[in-house]
């Protein structure tokens, strides 16, 4: 008697709990990406951004704080080699802004989501004010 009631609690048990897991494992997995940036190749062709981080680039200003960190989404236009880094110029449906970076493998034609800090560079000639805003990716 004592088997048989043991045997049916356990089928009970497995047959409650997996259902259970399998709940809580789908509603982890959702959390856990719904925490992130989406971007999809599709989704940019059609000018949609996901993600509210994401910084327009006609909206990073030359005189900005040099400690802002921002988030740009565009397309690699340009590309310089630099001593130890690489510069590429992003342009998005805003703006262009030039990208100091270690990556040496970007495209031209590519979609990406860069995370940098916003520097000035001033650049006094003949009395007129020739600088450049850019970005140091972090």
């Amino acid at each position: 008697m004592q088997q048989t009631r043991n045997l049916s609690l356990s089928f009970l048990y497995r047959h409650i709990i997996v259902p259970y897991r399998l709940g809580l494992t789908f509603f982890l997995i959702v959390g856990l990406c719904s925490c992130g940036n989406l971007t999809s190749p599709d989704l940019s062709k059609t000018g949609l951004k996901i993600g509210t981080n994401v910084t327009p680039i006609g909206e990073i200003k030359p005189k900005q704080d040099n400690q802002a960190i921002v988030y740009i989404q565009g397309q690699v236009e340009k590309q310089a080699p630099l001593m130890k880094q690489w510069a590429y110029e992003i342009n998005d449906s805003t703006g262009k802004i030039w990208v100091v970076t270690n990556q040496k493998n970007l495209g031209q034609g590519a979609q990406v989501v860069i995370k940098g800090k916003v520097r000035y560079r001033s650049i006094p000639l003949a009395g007129k004010e020739l600088g450049e805003v850019y970005l140091e990716e972090e």
